[in-house]
């Protein structure tokens, strides 16, 4: 039997088990558990904001949600193995977690607010990791981690957002290298600018001006924002069997921003 191709034909929703979708209040975790969920996927996701009734009602009669400061890692242990032992397997785990950063030069941020931000990027990301690896392990599952298109092309005065999302990205190569042996997969999706999540918060904010909003657009090849349902889209492949042999990349969701 062709394994490769059999391998292809199975979908995710097929997995035994559950996916975790970190940060799915959030603009672009919404779209990734909504996404999941509409392919027929049991989706858990994890929150600081309470989710809205649509969302719930998106991820429909197998979808929860679980509120989770994702550095507590005693929490994060804990939901582990509550939806292991409740659905038998967690095959898929998304951190989409993340604060708004506002956008400032370097010189203006203080030690104490970017130690803040890698506490909630990089630390987070890690206890998520190492929370739900054994039962990874055990599935032979995927885990999908959003980070920022930034870290290849870095846009002036993103580096609060950026300096820690390389240090995650840096890490979920050496997780897919160390943990490929175990059958985990490890990859990360790097969002553009997008109509909705992070960028519309900066827009709201006042962070992105009409001006900045042109020149960004004239940057991109595609010369477009993306959506939330792009990134959805990317990170629903790279879960997927379809996406089996490939680990420890990085796909840009950008327009072509980072050429």
């Amino acid at each position: 039997m062709d394994t490769a191709q059999t391998s292809e034909n199975r979908r995710l929703r097929d997995l035994p088990g559950i996916a975790v979708v970190t940060g799915g209040t959030g603009g672009i975790g919404s779209a990734i558990a909504r996404n999941l969920a509409a392919a027929g996927v049991r989706v858990a996701i994890t929150h600081r904001s309470e989710p809205s009734p649509e969302l719930l009602d998106a991820l429909g009669d197998h979808g929860e949600a679980h509120r989770l400061d994702v550095r507590d890692e005693t929490g994060a242990a804990t939901l582990a193995a509550d939806l292991v032992e409740r659905h038998g397997a967690v095959h898929t785990v998304v951190h989409a977690a993340g604060p708004h950063v506002p956008m400032l030069h370097l010189s203006k941020v203080s030690v104490e607010q970017f130690a803040r931000q890698v506490d909630d990027d990089l630390v987070g990301f890690f206890v998520v990791a190492k929370a739900f690896l054994p039962a990874l392990r055990e599935a032979s599952g995927s885990l999908t981690v959003v980070t920022s298109a930034g870290t290849r092309r870095y846009p002036v005065r993103d580096g609060l957002s950026v300096a820690p999302k390389g240090g995650v990205e840096a890490l979920a190569r050496g997780l897919a290298a160390e943990e490929g042996r175990f059958g985990v997969r490890v990859n990360a999706v790097g969002p553009g600018m997008l109509w909705d999540g992070m960028s519309a918060r900066l827009m709201a904010s006042g962070d992105l001006d009409e001006r900045a909003l042109e020149v960004a657009t004239q940057n991109i090849p595609l010369r477009r924002f993306g959506t939330a349902g792009d990134i959805a889209a990317a990170v629903a492949f790279l879960a997927s069997p379809s996406a089996g042999f490939i680990t420890g990349q990085k796909l840009d969701v950008d327009g072509g921003y980072g050429l």
